[in-house]
């Protein structure tokens, strides 16, 4: 089964807590997919007032992305840093796992435009306009919920897209999504959000907006983390959130975003991202076409990375 996830933390649990991408105690690391299909994997820098108090967000993601990159270095037997789909293939082609690397708010750089560039240069592929804390650029599906973007977020989410950045609308309020639609002629992602409609939660995307995402050809990747997907949610909960998306004609907009060592809980009888295996096989007990499996599991989110990252 090959996997292109979107969205973990990864790094920020190695940052707080130590230990390596190689083995850890967390949902994910280097050597549970191993040997087991192709795998690509978006890395989130990630910082909070919360989690680093009087800190410079700013330095605590060069900091994490030092970190990163010397996990890169250390482990380049089993993983690739990749900044393109060419890249990943070839990472493939090694028997390597594709790294790639996103800033999960962009209060990481300051919601500054030179930063933004710094970050591209340094191969960042995907930003989050805001995590759940408003910034300069939007308020959030949490706070500030009815703020959208300010001239200074519709010049980054412009600038984004002439560097070949993937906009990420999770966390962002619903006035800031929709004026990112209005702005946009890339593919946008919602690396790990779920549907509205299947459960009710602010972080999850309304049918229109599933359908603006498919209108710019971009993915959704659906979200493993248990307050999203439903009360006492089992794989067949997420099967759900799957097939409304589908109905909605998402068959080439829907992909993976587990939220891996992001989040507190998840369906029963999954426990990490070494059961996306069983998630894979239960939908094939379900009728569900391999063709279809692997846009999902793989190549929606790869076409997209192909089409908007291509420097």
């Amino acid at each position: 089964m090959d996997l292109f996830d979107g969205h973990c933390d990864t790094i920020l649990k190695c940052y707080l807590e130590g230990g390596g991408l190689r083995r850890q105690t967390g949902h994910l690391d280097l050597e549970r997919r191993r040997g087991k299909g192709r795998w690509a994997q978006f890395f989130a820098t990630f910082g909070s007032p919360e989690d680093m108090p009087d800190r410079s967000l700013w330095e605590v993601f060069l900091e994490e992305y030092a970190l990163f990159r010397s996990e890169i270095d250390a482990n380049a037997d089993l993983v690739t840093f990749c900044r393109t789909g060419a890249e990943a293939e070839a990472a493939f082609a090694a028997g390597k796992t594709a790294a790639f690397l996103s800033a999960e708010g962009a209060e990481l750089l300051d919601c500054d435009l030179e930063k933004l560039r710094m970050a591209h240069r340094m191969g960042v592929r995907i930003v989050n306009i805001t995590w759940n804390h408003p910034n300069a650029l939007s308020g959030t599906n949490a706070e500030e919920p009815d703020r959208g973007l300010s001239e200074q977020g519709r010049a980054f989410v412009k600038t984004m897209g002439e560097l070949g950045m993937l906009v990420d609308v999770s966390h962002l309020s619903d006035p800031g999504f929709w004026d990112v639609m209005e702005i946009t002629n890339r593919p946008v992602v919602a690396t790990h959000s779920n549907s509205r409609a299947v459960f009710p939660h602010p972080r999850n995307l309304t049918d229109e907006q599933f359908t603006a995402i498919i209108n710019t050809n971009g993915v959704a990747g659906l979200n493993m983390y248990a307050g999203f997907l439903g009360d006492d949610p089992d794989f067949d909960t997420v099967v759900s959130h799957l097939e409304h998306f589908l109905a909605l004609g998402g068959e080439n907009n829907v992909s993976m975003g587990g939220d891996w060592d992001g989040i507190t809980s998840m369906p029963r009888g999954m426990n990490g991202i070494q059961d996306m295996e069983k998630l894979y096989e239960h939908l094939l007990r379900r009728n569900y076409s391999e063709t279809l499996l692997e846009k999902v599991f793989y190549s929606n989110l790869m076409r997209v990375v192909n089409e908007v990252c291509s420097m």
